[in-house]
């Protein structure tokens, strides 16, 4: 343990002089003022053209809205099967008199966390790690780092030690700004507001037998800890792709292709059954909290998280192997 301290803080601070967290606050900071105007405005207009700030009746407008698209020849199954869940989820919310998005702070950061998390999170969680190896390689540092009487299991423990001191901070940082900038919008309350929690899909309905109400602090926790396991399974497998490809640059290439891939593979192939064993599209896993139409049909949070722990742990073997044994010097 004393060996891997010095080791540890050596790498931290390492990430920290590369002002790559920095530079996640600052897209952070520009990003979440932008997506808070959007809602502010969506938020507008729904009120203008009801001519009122009655949630129900703009849920009732939207199940309406999803009603008629479900009732049109030309959509398709996998739409008619997404939008008859979200008509019962919401038909559900309006009969118990909750508002499924309570305009507040709170509820900002708990939908910006949740449509964050497949593809946004996992991109600034590679700006900071993507090149934790590489980089060594690159500069030729590694050598010196190895040279050390130090074994090489230690030195790569200390860099994993730090990708998650950092996926951590990034996290909650996300969180932490989405809610102080979007609380001067729509106001810094809404931690006890009541959120719906055990919905269960059966076939092209939903069971809300199971439903519980938690409050929205719960909520916002148990999000921001998926997020977090999202998050590190991407930090994981950049690891073991800076080290098996040694330029910055293409690994950083490979990880951010294959997040985009998944994002289109998801929208494109709801209906493959078989695309539910791609890691990428299990990294959102706050969508099973609340109860929505999965990516993929057969998909449950107990699958995506036993999906992902199998893609991290295998990620972490394969770098262990990898980086103890291959040829420094070459």
């Amino acid at each position: 343990m004393n060996n891997i301290l010095p080791l540890v803080r050596n790498e931290v601070m390492k990430i920290w002089k590369k002002k790559r967290f920095f530079v996640v606050l600052l897209l952070l900071l520009v990003m979440i003022p932008i997506f808070t105007y959007a809602q502010y405005k969506l938020a507008t207009n729904i009120q203008e053209q009801m001519g009122t700030t009655d949630w129900k009746l703009s849920a009732q407008e939207q199940v309406q809205d999803y009603t008629n698209r479900i009732n049109s020849p030309r959509m398709l199954e996998e739409w008619k099967t997404y939008y008859k869940i979200e008509v019962e989820r919401l038909q559900y919310h309006i009969d118990n008199n909750v508002d499924p998005r309570s305009p507040n702070g709170v509820t900002f950061t708990r939908v910006f966390l949740e449509n964050s998390i497949g593809l946004l999170l996992p991109l600034l969680v590679l700006v900071i790690v993507s090149d934790l190896v590489s980089s060594e390689f690159q500069q030729g540092t590694i050598k010196i780092l190895v040279t050390r009487p130090v074994k090489r299991w230690k030195v790569l423990t200390s860099k994993f030690i730090a990708l998650t001191f950092y996926v951590s901070l990034t996290v909650f940082s996300l969180v932490i700004m989405a809610y102080l900038i979007s609380g001067a919008i729509f106001g810094y309350g809404g931690f006890d507001a009541p959120v719906f929690m055990g919905f269960q899909q059966v076939g092209s309905s939903i069971d809300t037998n199971g439903a519980y109400v938690v409050e929205q602090w719960q909520f916002l926790w148990m999000s921001m800890g998926l997020a977090w396991f999202s998050s590190m399974v991407v930090g994981c497998l950049a690891l073991m792709v800076s080290i098996l490809i040694r330029s910055t640059a293409a690994g950083m290439g490979v990880m951010v292709s294959t997040l985009i891939a998944g994002t289109i593979l998801a929208n494109m192939a709801a209906s493959w059954e078989s695309a539910k064993y791609f890691f990428m599209i299990n990294l959102n896993t706050i969508v099973f909290l609340s109860g929505q139409k999965p990516p993929v049909p057969g998909m449950d949070l107990s699958f995506s998280l036993i999906n992902l722990s199998l893609t991290g742990l295998a990620a972490i073997i394969v770098s262990y192997a990898v980086f103890t044994k291959q040829d420094i010097y070459n």
